[in-house]
């Protein structure tokens, strides 16, 4: 294996980024204050067109306390996206609930409004509905907003949308992050945009907004005491991140389009093999496609995805399987579902390439990919 590996989804860096990060080293504002972390949060609400933005340490952290902050605590429950990564959930038990699965639709791979309609239907004749519903907007696009915005407010139930990987989508001329009570968003370094880590919530409510940063350094009160009158978390983002935050954020609009030239190619070359269908896009949506995700019928194909990601991985390749649906993981076990049959057949058949790559590098994994077709 001699060639040089391809990644699914490295860091987009640039100059800009090298310069921003070294003034900010330079000016010595190192720790969670300091201007570029104010910057950062302002350019955010411009960007997305929310009110609040408060950064932190990670994308789970915004998740934990956007939820805490509607309502979650001990003993509840909340409705959440199956076809997600672990962290979606993790953050419902942080708060002491317990999470409830709701199915994929074919249409977008997101949360399905009709399963989401029985749970609350269901919870409601109980007496029991939820203590919020968290939509997740898996692969860089949109879930349908409209249909799942009515029955939250029809029902009552705190909206909180963690849009960790969609940073840059829009539904309906409205961005992604600018739905729901709360919304949150992730800078890991395999995102959209990075810090190394880190992550952020963003509201339209001022109150929510002061509560989570109060929350997340460490619930000191103002003043030159240090008095704490409940327990808070060490959430808040550094103002060094958050210089290179800003600086990526400034190019996202690039970032976008580079990596929806990336699936449009693949689309084009790949997407006259036999069984071999693309993401389809949220109908209104305008998603990132953070990952170039596909689906492999097999019976079509003569091959399995796992195969295909076999192959990739002998070509010094990196591809990954979709994300493996959270009512079919062993510490979610005992948390109920509504559905599941489509994210399971998704993530049983469905793989994603890199999206990250110049198109020499993309030409390379399209001909591993013809190859393993036989064409």
């Amino acid at each position: 294996m001699s060639a040089e590996r391809i990644y699914l989804s490295p860091p987009d860096m640039s100059e800009a980024d090298l310069v921003a990060l070294t003034d900010a080293f330079r000016s010595n504002w190192i720790a969670p204050v300091g201007p570029a972390l104010a910057a950062f949060e302002a350019e955010m609400c411009r960007q997305t067109g929310v009110g609040h933005a408060v950064a932190l340490a990670s994308g789970t952290a915004a998740l934990h306390l956007a939820l805490k902050e509607v309502g979650v605590g001990p003993g509840d429950r909340v409705f959440c996206s199956s076809l997600s990564f672990a962290a979606s959930a993790n953050a419902v038990v942080y708060c002491g609930a317990e999470p409830v699965f709701i199915d994929s639709e074919r249409s977008s791979w997101n949360m399905d409004p009709q399963r989401l309609e029985d749970a609350l239907r269901e919870a409601d004749a109980a007496g029991a509905l939820p203590a919020a519903v968290e939509v997740v907007q898996a692969y860089g696009q949109c879930a349908d907003m409209a249909a799942i915005g009515e029955l939250c407010t029809r029902y009552g139930v705190p909206l909180v949308e963690d849009a960790a990987e969609a940073l840059g989508a829009t539904y309906r001329g409205r961005a992604a992050g600018s739905f729901g009570r709360a919304a949150v968003l992730s800078f890991n370094g395999n995102k959209i945009i990075t810090c190394s880590g880190g992550g952020m919530l963003l509201t339209d409510e001022a109150a929510l907004a002061a509560r989570v940063r109060y929350l997340s350094t460490q619930a000191r009160e103002p003043g030159r005491e240090y008095l704490h009158r409940e327990v808070g978390y060490n959430y808040r983002l550094s103002n060094l991140l958050a210089a290179l935050g800003l600086s990526q954020l400034r190019a996202l609009p690039g970032k976008v389009a580079r990596r929806r030239e990336v699936f449009a190619r693949y689309v084009e070359r790949l997407g006259g093999l036999p069984g071999v269908t693309f993401m389809p896009e949220t109908p209104g949506g305008t998603g990132t496609r953070w990952l170039s995700s596909l689906l492999i019928d097999a019976g079509a194909s003569g091959l399995t995805s796992g195969q295909l990601l076999d192959a990739l991985e002998a070509e010094n390749i990196e591809a990954r399987p979709l994300w493996r649906p959270l009512h079919t993981q062993p510490c979610f076990a005992h948390c109920r579902s509504y559905g599941g049959e489509v994210a399971e057949e998704l993530a049983s058949t469905g793989l994603s390439l890199p999206s990250q790559l110049t198109e020499a590098q993309q030409e390379r994994v399209c001909r591993c990919v013809e190859k393993v077709f036989g064409r």
